[in-house]
């Protein structure tokens, strides 16, 4: 056991130590600023969507169900002879229908889903006309590529940082600073959406006809880059 002395001696050094260590962290925090720059641009969407969907009703579930997959899978065929569009199931459910009572089921009620997609609008939209003839439209909706938004993204970074620089220095003159040490900065991209309905192209394509299409405003979306940072301002 060490003696009172030299253990009040080892308790003040430890003391000692700690509080300089706790202002060496305070003063490392000294004349920090956090900062936040944001630059954006609109993109102009590249790829388009399109729902469509079979609905019908039947006494007899497995027939009901085989004449939705006939008409699914002619759907899938049509749309495989199209050059630049892909199909993909969607959803698919079936439900009971029942008498004025509630109690009987007096039916099937089934509804499977196809989606399309396509960066030739044209194509599709011509294609989503010939296929209304035995699909009905759930909905079409327009989104940014990933290696559109990627490619835009990686061009606003370097604008990113040079608007971050512009405010580390605007805020460094503020305060009467000599200059500043970068303390943190990361860069975090925002601004892009899901596919959005347009219920414009939607009552459009529901008119579509296999000789006539509407034109297709496919719109845009914003995509952004945020630079937060730590500058600490360095006084004359």
């Amino acid at each position: 056991m060490l003696p009172l002395s030299r253990l009040a001696t080892a308790l003040l050094l430890s003391a000692t130590s700690l509080l300089s260590a706790t202002a060496m962290a305070e003063e490392a925090r000294y004349n920090q600023v956090a900062l936040r720059a944001e630059v954006n641009q609109e993109i102009a969407h590249d790829l388009m969507h399109v729902t469509l969907y079979s609905e019908a009703q039947d006494s007899d579930p497995a027939a009901l169900a085989a004449q939705i997959s006939k008409t699914l899978n002619a759907g899938i065929a049509q749309a495989r002879l199209v050059k630049g569009v892909s199909v993909a199931s969607g959803s698919r459910n079936s439900y009971p229908v029942y008498d004025d009572k509630g109690q009987k089921i007096t039916a099937w009620r089934e509804r499977a889903e196809l989606r399309l997609e396509s960066a030739d609008f044209s194509a599709l939209s011509k294609l989503t006309g010939e296929m209304l003839q035995t699909l009905k439209m759930g909905g079409m909706n327009f989104s940014i590529a990933s290696d559109t938004r990627k490619t835009h993204e990686d061009a606003l970074l370097k604008d990113a940082v040079a608007a971050f620089k512009a405010r580390a220095q605007l805020a460094t003159e503020a305060l009467g600073g000599s200059g500043y040490k970068l303390v943190s900065l990361s860069l975090n991209s925002g601004g892009f959406q899901p596919p959005i309905m347009r219920m414009e192209a939607m009552k459009g394509a529901a008119m579509m006809d296999a000789s006539a299409t509407p034109d297709i405003e496919a719109g845009t979306s914003q995509v952004s880059i945020n630079a937060d940072g730590v500058i600490e301002v360095q006084m004359p």
